[in-house]
């Protein structure tokens, strides 16, 4: 399937598909967008807010939640408000998510039916990874969104001038829901 996707590259960048696609580094709207990794937001999300390549800077992970304060995402919204002019961040959770419920004892059960030893599992939880907290689902998403918000608005790197706000988007219909007075 990887070698289908290079094989299409080698014709786009060929016949110069790029071209309508290029825009600089910084978003034209200086927004960015933390959102699910979810297959059905790829070309959601960008149509039923009217994005286009170039507007936004959008950071995707499973079930569209900051987590932790020092991890990935916070780092990538720090990079975008100081190094690329974001000025204001939306949390965007979406209705029927995959992370939703997501048990991390069967999240592992799954890891070792793929082969993974229980030394190896063990080593994580050896380096102080709380594997059942970290492969944990959320039970519902205005509260995971709520709290991502939280998170983000009273993070100490955070200027107090950045707007976040928090969301969820019907993930067949892609009509947004605000969640109003998040602290």
């Amino acid at each position: 399937m990887i070698d289908e996707l290079l094989e299409f590259n080698r014709s786009f960048v060929e016949d110069k598909g790029y071209e309508q696609y290029v825009t600089t580094k910084y978003p034209d709207k200086k927004i960015a967008i933390v959102t699910c990794m979810d297959t059905r937001l790829v070309e959601l999300i960008p149509a039923a807010l009217g994005l286009r390549n170039g507007d936004v800077k959008m950071i995707k992970n499973a079930g569209g939640t900051v987590t932790h304060p020092f991890g990935s995402v916070m780092r990538s919204l720090l990079v975008g408000i100081y190094e690329l002019g974001v000025e204001e961040v939306m949390i965007i959770g979406h209705t029927d998510c995959g992370a939703q419920h997501m048990d991390s004892q069967v999240m592992l059960r799954h890891i070792k039916e793929h082969g993974v030893s229980d030394r190896d599992i063990e080593m994580m939880e050896y380096c102080n990874v709380d594997l059942h907290s970290w492969l944990s689902g959320f039970d519902n998403v205005e509260q995971s969104v709520r709290g991502s918000v939280h998170l983000v608005k009273h993070h100490p790197l955070v200027p107090k001038d950045v707007v976040v706000r928090g969301f969820v988007i019907d993930s067949v219909t892609g009509k947004l829901t605000e969640f109003e007075n998040i602290d």
